[in-house]
């Protein structure tokens, strides 16, 4: 039990150390609102794509990676009741301080999710930011958007949880993905044990507000692209000062990626600096 407060304890007051934070800092804001909650960020396909890849969209220029968090990688298979779960582990698989999962969009894999070079190599950061801070990273495969793939992830999530008792637990989900990241918010089981919710590039969901994580606070990050052509920004944006006008208190943080489209909250999200508010606000 003393270890079980302690290393819960070292989890509440967890900030993520830095790693290329120079490297992936917001571009300039263009504006903010509702106290800092909403940023407009301006973003530039010929700067955030071209100048820093050395492949558009294909491959990231050196200096943004560091591939030897690959020797803290492991593809693994979970067999849960729910059927058997391939999925990319990174970092400590037993007594993590904060497990992060990233579950992909349509089409899709657990592979997307760790792959260096493309996103501007904002994956390869995460893993990084991870394996240095004594965390957990997790991409899964999953077998649908629907409920048999929500009780997949909420079996892993149950199976790491089990294994690291201190950790905070962060689901980021890439446009499609969001289903899954509000059906796991309303589920009793996982609704009552994540910490974090990040959207990028995704979707809403009002049954959000009758969910376990709504109740208890869970922080919620959405990063838009404000010429997404597959889930219109002005939505998303409506769902964001929804809960708001619900609470003015609660925790979430809108970004929009001026011109940025369906991709660019992947590439340009500031994991550490989103994790840190998260950890701190955290129920």
């Amino acid at each position: 039990m003393l270890f079980l407060f302690s290393s819960a304890a070292n989890a509440d007051t967890l900030s993520l150390k830095p790693f290329k934070d120079d490297l992936f800092a917001y571009p300039a804001a263009l504006s903010s609102g509702n106290n800092g909650a909403y940023t407009v960020i301006d973003y530039r396909e010929l700067r955030d794509i071209n100048a820093r890849d050395e492949v558009p969209e294909r491959r990231v220029h050196a200096q943004y990676v560091d591939t030897g968090v690959r020797k803290v990688q492991q593809d693994l298979l979970l067999k849960t009741d729910a059927g058997n779960l391939r999925h990319v582990a990174v970092g400590k698989t037993e007594g993590a301080a904060i497990i992060v999962l990233y579950l992909h969009g349509q089409g899709g894999s657990r592979k997307q999710g760790v792959d260096d070079f493309t996103f501007g190599g904002n994956f390869n950061r995460i893993k990084n930011l991870m394996a240095g801070n004594g965390g957990l990273y997790l991409s899964p495969d999953f077998s649908n958007f629907g409920d048999t793939g929500a009780a997949q992830v909420a079996a892993l999530i149950d199976h790491y949880a089990e294994q690291s008792p201190g950790a905070k637990i962060f689901v980021a989900c890439g446009s499609m993905g969001g289903e899954l990241c509000w059906k796991l918010a309303a589920r009793k089981d996982t609704g009552g044990r994540i910490d974090g919710l990040l959207l990028l590039g995704s979707l809403w969901d009002e049954s959000f507000f009758a969910s376990p994580a709504y109740k208890r606070r869970v922080p919620v990050f959405f990063g838009q692209g404000s010429k997404d052509p597959v889930f219109p920004i002005a939505n998303q944006e409506a769902f964001f000062r929804s809960i708001l006008t619900k609470s003015k208190t609660y925790p979430t943080r809108f970004v929009r990626f001026e011109t940025g489209t369906h991709g660019t909250p992947i590439r340009m999200a500031d994991w550490r600096g989103t994790l840190n508010w998260m950890l701190s606000k955290a129920p």
